[in-house]
């Protein structure tokens, strides 16, 4: 279901923070909110409403939706620069609150996505949506973390869009190495083997200035691209306000399930043998994505993999795959499969409860005895008939 219809579904509006909105103001030790025409908000429920979000105090460039039933109650930027979001609650229970319901929706956004890469890495020179493009392609083939300029100024460790042209070397034509240290001191040495887009990195790191990543502005000047410009293009492109980390929850859970598929049950299959088994699996996916294993079991990967592989309802899907486009694919079916059935069995348990309660609720039968006039009592009294 699209994102639209989703939201009308759940009797909610699909909205934009680029709509006009309510304003945040400081007015003495609080805020003070204006609507889009500029009068001071002072309809209680919408006060209450905004109260509600609890919008941090830090946060700038604040937007509050207009509608109690926009998807997207508020925005606002940290103090790293990033959007935050502040979303309805039934959209955050239809859409689900964990980040592992969210890759549902970002598998199915994924051609959407493809479909403005491949427009946007046409463009001539080198304009902003080109390089974001860039930026995000190589996120999509590595899943290397998007990278945070504060990080970069005080803890020298990198990400995408604070890569350095130092930290790029081309092995051939068709191939480029990124070796780097990133987020906790992990050191990456990372290949790219996408010959067209190796050769537009080329051309981008030949750009004036030590950031490999940089644009070209309306002016004509060299803007690096940062962080949140990612995350911005992201939620344009696919139409709802994924980020980069989703890129990483997805890429980890479709690696881990490619990696399952094609691993067999242990023999004898002891809890202990296929725990050693899950944790070889979860220690490859870490590697890739540059966590500790505990991080990537906990953030990276949907815990649903491991039970179908346990159940072995994994094997034999890469009979059938060919091509990485086919892993999205099957990474997506057999998560809103998994999802479905969480839900009926859910739903089921939910039906037996209640009818367990209504049954208790049955007042019981009495066992006191009849008064008189009951209808025992009408029947000793009819007349009978007349002995003949």
């Amino acid at each position: 279901m699209q994102p639209r219809q989703a939201a009308r579904s759940a009797g909610l509006v699909y909205v934009s923070d680029e709509e006009p909105g309510i304003a945040r103001r400081r007015a003495g030790t609080g805020f003070g909110y204006r609507l889009p025409d500029g009068r001071p908000v002072r309809d209680a429920q919408t006060l209450q409403r905004i109260r509600q979000l609890a919008i941090p105090p830090a946060y700038t460039e604040v937007w509050i939706c207009t509608k109690p039933n926009g998807h997207v109650q508020a925005t606002g930027r940290d103090a790293r620069r990033r959007k935050q979001y502040r979303y309805h609650t039934d959209w955050a229970q239809l859409r689900g609150d964990g980040k592992f319901e969210r890759i549902i929706a970002f598998g199915q956004a994924l051609p959407r996505l493809r479909r403005r890469l491949r427009r946007d890495l046409a463009l001539p020179g080198y304009p902003r949506d080109k390089v974001l493009a860039m930026v995000v392609a190589l996120m999509a083939e590595t899943l290397v973390r998007v990278g945070n300029a504060e990080y970069a100024r005080s803890n020298r460790s990198y990400g995408l869009t604070t890569l350095r042209n130092r930290h790029l070397e081309f092995v051939n034509v068709g191939r480029a190495r990124l070796k780097f240290r990133g987020k906790g001191g992990q050191e990456h040495d990372i290949e790219v083997d996408d010959a067209h887009l190796v050769k537009l990195i080329r051309g981008c790191q030949q750009l004036p200035g030590q950031a490999l990543f940089q644009y070209r502005d309306d002016d004509g000047q060299l803007q690096p691209v940062d962080s949140g410009e990612v995350n911005d293009y992201l939620r344009e492109a696919m139409g709802e306000s994924f980020t980069a980390k989703d890129f990483r929850t997805w890429g980890g859970t479709r690696a881990a399930l490619q990696r399952l598929a094609q691993l067999p049950l242990p023999e004898p299959s002891s809890e202990r043998a296929l725990k050693l088994a899950q944790n070889a699996v979860i220690r490859e996916v870490a590697d890739a994505l540059g966590n500790t294993p505990a991080v990537c079991r906990k953030a990276y990967i949907d815990p649903c993999v491991f039970d179908g592989w346990r159940g072995g309802e994994l094997h034999g899907l890469c009979e059938r795959v060919r091509g990485e486009r086919q892993w999205d694919l099957v990474t997506l079916n057999y998560l809103a499969q998994a999802r479905a059935a969480t839900r009926k069995a859910a739903k089921t348990v939910g039906a037996k409860k209640a009818g367990s309660k209504a049954a208790d609720a049955k007042p019981a039968k009495s066992i006191a005895p009849r008064r008189a006039g009951g209808s025992a009592a009408k029947n000793a009294a009819r007349p009978r008939g007349r002995a003949g």
